[in-house]
């Protein structure tokens, strides 16, 4: 996993502090990572647009208009003008060698277009002849790349107006949390992160409460044990209610994600494969509790309160989010595994906020670090374009979702994975994890239609999964 931070100034004081690395020499390695890119994938003489700010972010752009004259037909706008400090040492440099600027975009035949205008220094709304200048760029062919960050995103990862839309955003240092909001997914693209003349071991000190997922994070449950039997593996018991085909969904993908038992808890006889079981109550040897998915109004309220009551390795999901019982639980270590109507919920019963779903949407992170500092040995699994798991404060991003996922019964699938690790021992923070990142690849290796995939889809994705697939 790596490190991502809200902001990375106090790491760039530190390098010219105690690395004795100056301002200048960051901002040259900064263009230099995005040369380094133009350079290796596309030919030289190609035609490129670069649009700088006032800023340091355009100081960056200037910097890279520099590198790439003349083995580049490169074309430099700079419609804001140049303020800091560094944008005017850049582009008098620019101006020394002419450096080709231009006062209008008048043609869109470009086979580069590098957006230099905010990145991170973008601190109020845009003003209307930003907002046309994006446009523009965002209507133009060509391979689009954001520095730093896509012009239009703010710190938080929100859009107010417009953004631009990149086909790669290279981030200078380190990750940022802008980056991974939900509305920034439609714009970052690919994200690369250019180091600023040191190792990003070196780069990166401090704030470890922010980390991006990698596929290497991922534990899938396989079997190395040879003497071994059912009960090694677990008994999850899924509670089914009102909508059976939710449990369903769970209990099927929790037994082929390797559980040695799976039974329906219910109260009526149900249609169900033959490798799974029903019992009206919940079995002695159970080893974890789904519940939640589809109940409805099949259980009583002392029956649902007796279930979350339980000590058992418990994951809660869907309908448990609109009912005040969800208190009984929230002092432990469960896993809880909302979408966002579901957590505006259940921060409303929590008495932590009552927000509509827009607002959590635009303060994901923040709404989840005050969930977290009131019940911090709660896992918390808030699901989105960007799914984001929290424990104790401490944060992971899964960046890995797909619009394929955009189904009904793919929430069933993850709580079924979650409750299946839980049944083979994987603490909480671990099966949320692995079972998050199992959900999320799996999706990405369906090879049909992206708008057909089914839970069942989904199922068979996961069960191809290979041990070192990364």
């Amino acid at each position: 996993m790596q490190k991502v931070y809200y902001e990375v100034g106090t790491l760039d004081k530190r390098c010219y502090d105690e690395l004795e690395l100056t301002e200048d020499l960051l901002m040259e390695n900064a263009s230099i990572n995005i040369k380094r890119y133009i350079i290796d994938n596309f030919p030289k003489k190609s035609r490129v647009l670069i649009v700088s700010g006032a800023g340091n972010n355009g100081a960056d752009g200037i910097a890279l208009a520099r590198m790439l004259h003349l083995d580049y037909n490169v074309e430099l706008f700079i419609p804001f003008g140049v303020k800091s400090k560094m944008a005017l040492l850049q582009k008098r440099r620019a101006d020394l060698i002419k450096v080709k600027i231009i006062n209008s975009i008048k043609e869109s035949n470009y086979d580069i277009i590098l957006d230099a205008i905010f990145g991170t220094g973008l601190n109020k709304r845009l003003n209307k002849k930003a907002i046309e200048i994006i446009t523009t760029l965002n209507s133009m062919s060509g391979y689009k790349i954001a520095c730093d960050i896509p012009s239009g995103i703010d710190r938080e990862g929100k859009i107010e107006d417009i953004a631009f839309i990149a086909d790669r955003t290279i981030t200078m240092g380190a990750l940022k949390v802008s980056l991974f909001s939900d509305e920034a997914k439609e714009f970052v693209g690919e994200i690369e992160v250019g180091d600023l003349g040191v190792s990003r071991e070196i780069y990166q000190k401090g704030d470890d409460n922010i980390f991006l997922l990698e596929k290497r994070d991922l534990k899938l449950p396989f079997r190395d044990k040879k003497n071994s039997h059912k009960g090694d593996f677990g008994h999850i018991n899924i509670i089914c209610g009102e909508k059976e085909g939710a449990a369903l969904l769970s209990a099927e993908a929790g037994f082929k994600f390797g559980a040695g038992l799976a039974t329906l808890i219910s109260k009526r006889d149900i249609n169900k494969s033959i490798y799974l079981m029903r019992s009206d109550k919940i079995t002695k040897n159970v080893t974890s509790i789904a519940i939640g998915m589809g109940l409805g109004e099949s259980f009583s309220k002392n029956e649902i309160e007796e279930f979350l009551k339980l000590a058992t390795p418990m994951v809660i999901d869907a309908d448990i989010f609109y009912r005040e019982e969800i208190l009984l639980t929230l002092e432990r270590e469960v896993v809880l595994t909302p979408h966002p109507k579901e957590f505006v919920s259940l921060l409303k019963i929590s008495n932590i906020a009552t927000i509509s779903v827009k607002e959590l949407q635009k303060n994901r992170f923040y709404y989840i670090k005050e969930f977290s500092k009131k019940y911090p040995k709660v896992v918390l699994l808030l699901k989105g374009a960007n799914s984001l798991i929290i424990q104790n404060g401490k944060i992971f991003i899964n960046s890995y979702g797909s619009n394929t996922l955009s189904k009904g019964g793919s929430g069933d699938i993850l709580t079924g994975l979650i409750a299946s690790l839980l049944a083979q021992n994987y603490k909480p923070l671990e099966a949320t994890i692995s079972a998050s990142l199992t959900h999320s690849l799996a999706s990405r290796k369906y090879k049909k239609n992206n708008y057909s995939m089914t839970p069942l889809d989904l199922i068979e994705e996961i069960r191809k999964l290979k041990k070192k697939s990364r």
